[in-house]
């Protein structure tokens, strides 16, 4: 589904992804860990295409196709939707209007709305103003609008409280697990969002490098014991060896 080859990346001339290799099945979940500035919201865009982040070398290949010159709008409608930590706000569009711009397939845009709760919020200009539990369900309306076969996650869990936090987990298990070829792309620092959202695998991002892929579980109870600079050591790829279960 997704094939990220030697992939370097700039922000303002200072280089936040170096030689990242990152290969995610169909059907497949990743979480990836690492520490703030590592590099993970980068990966992220990078692989979204936003101006800014600046592919210097490697390849992004979607679907077998390469997409590194691909517009954000050619991108999503190849099937890659997102949901951001801190999303923009937008004056002048209503949530409304979005979810109608973007609907895509068989999107029930009244059943969406119900059982999110946004009935109310839907006249208001895109995340303009909105809590943090608002905020995300706001998010999954519109990246269930696009009906993307790849998602990319950016701390799903961050800001929310736990009634809210449940109903991201069961509406991302939704949008995963709609067709059996849908990927995710889950990025994660609690691993709160484990509780309902089932990774495959994961991996750990530290200083621009991806480190031990393995089991997810596994990771985060080692990072959360040893640390992030751990993951980097001779002893970190040892529970890469160990931990490796095959893709999908």
């Amino acid at each position: 589904m997704l094939r990220i080859e030697n992939l370097s990346v700039t922000v303002s001339g200072k280089e936040v992804l170096t030689d990242v290799n990152l290969e995610i099945k169909k059907g497949q979940k990743l979480a990836l860990f690492g520490p703030n500035g590592s590099g993970k919201t980068s990966l992220l865009m990078a692989i979204m295409g936003f101006s800014g982040y600046k592919v210097t070398r490697g390849n992004i290949i979607f679907r077998g196709k390469r997409i590194n010159d691909l517009s954000i709008d050619e991108r999503a409608r190849s099937g890659i939707g997102i949901m951001f930590q801190r999303p923009p706000a937008i004056r002048g569009i209503k949530i409304r209007q979005m979810v109608e711009i973007i609907k895509q397939g068989d999107f029930n845009r009244d059943k969406e709305v119900g059982e999110l709760n946004l009935k109310e919020l839907l006249e208001r200009d895109i995340n303009l103003g909105l809590s943090g539990g608002e905020l995300k369900r706001s998010e999954l309306l519109q990246l269930l609008a696009c009906s993307p076969g790849l998602s990319l996650f950016d701390e799903p869990e961050s800001g929310v409280d736990l009634e809210n936090i449940v109903l991201v987990g069961k509406i991302m298990n939704r949008i995963l697990n709609k067709h059996e070829d849908n990927t995710g792309l889950i990025i994660t620092h609690t691993g709160y969002i484990f509780n309902y959202v089932k990774p495959d695998e994961g991996c750990v991002l530290v200083g621009g490098r991806l480190h031990c892929r393995g089991d997810p579980k596994r990771i985060l109870e080692t990072i959360k014991e040893h640390g992030y600079e751990w993951c980097t050591t001779c002893e970190g790829e040892e529970l890469k060896r160990r931990s490796h279960k095959p893709g999908k």
